[in-house]
């Protein structure tokens, strides 16, 4: 019997059942695997029963099932790799996130010399308007800041509220030939010793607004990089503007993606091993046909149940 070819290919069947039974982790796939084994081994040791019977019930029954499996087996791989590249991309927007906050550590240390630029611009111009001087008052590069920043870094505002920021009289205004500033903004720099840092960068489209507060007190001021201008800012107005942290902007942004990708884990693994509930209560069905004591006598009573099985690979269920 070792050298029957109908034995040799039910034991391939088998094999296959078994690793199908592995991969899915299912109850009753592995149940049925184990009965299937019990019929090989009855024919295969009782050479009395006709083992054309085994090749019809694997026809029937066992190979419907390998290929109904394995074609569940293939959707769920494509619909986990779905998962698996979105977890990817998480993974990937992840790390530009995590390179971001290196570009943030630049912002944050060229805020501070951006607002010494700032200062000793101030000065020299409160120099230059006590001499009458004409020389040039900023610092090097004092608008590279804001062209280098302003895009990731600064707040939105409307035109509106631009406008309404940089509007001022000509009467409360000093104004030099490379610079205007507000009278009352160059009293109080001189008061405080030009003692001033960066408090918040804004912008609508391609122009941009760098906002100062004096360190002593709560006085805020504005620069107009592309105007050279100088004035005192009201902060309140400044109030609806969303003004979180980029770092605490990040790390939400982060940990969002990080549960992500835990519940898209998740689902993968669910999805992996996932087994349709029609197929799995046909599967339990069939499993009690197989059990029962009169099977062995009646397979070939068993061809329209199997079929069933068949159809199963035709529709939409999986």
């Amino acid at each position: 019997m070792d050298d029957n070819p109908i034995l040799r290919e039910s034991t391939r069947l088998l094999n296959k059942l078994q690793l199908l039974s592995a991969f899915f982790e299912d109850e009753i796939v592995y149940k049925i695997y184990l009965r299937t084994q019990v019929i090989h081994r009855l024919y295969e040791t009782n050479t009395e029963l006709d083992v054309n019977k085994l090749e019809l019930f694997h026809v029937q029954f066992t190979q419907a099932v390998i290929d109904l499996l394995k074609k569940i087996k293939k959707i769920n791989e494509r619909n986990t790799s779905l998962l698996f590249e979105e977890i990817q991309l998480n993974k990937d927007l992840i790390q530009s996130v995590k390179d971001s906050d290196f570009n943030l550590a630049d912002f944050n240390n060229d805020k501070q010399r951006q607002a010494l630029r700032i200062n000793n611009s101030l000065r020299k111009l409160y120099d230059l308007l006590s001499s009458d001087g004409q020389e040039y008052p900023f610092a090097k590069n004092i608008n590279a800041f804001s062209a280098r920043y302003a895009q990731d870094y600064f707040f939105d505002i409307s035109t509106e509220l631009l406008g309404n920021l940089t509007t001022y009289q000509p009467n409360e205004v000093y104004t030099h030939a490379s610079a205007v500033i507000e009278r009352k903004l160059m009293g109080k720099a001189c008061k405080h010793d030009f003692r001033t840092e960066f408090y918040c960068g804004l912008k609508t489209g391609n122009l941009a607004l760098e906002v100062y507060k004096f360190i002593d007190e709560d006085t805020y001021y504005l620069f107009y990089p592309s105007r050279n201008l100088f004035l005192l800012c009201d902060v309140a107005l400044l109030g609806t503007i969303e003004q979180s942290t980029e770092v605490t902007r990040n790390e939400r942004i982060i940990q969002e993606l990080l549960d992500k990708n835990d519940q898209l884990q998740s689902s993968a693994a669910l999805a992996r091993i996932f087994i349709p509930h029609e197929v799995s209560s046909l599967l339990a069905e069939n499993y009690k046909k197989i059990t029962d004591i009169n099977f062995l006598q009646n397979i070939a009573g068993f061809d329209a149940q199997a079929n069933i099985l068949k159809t199963m690979l035709n529709t939409d269920i999986i």
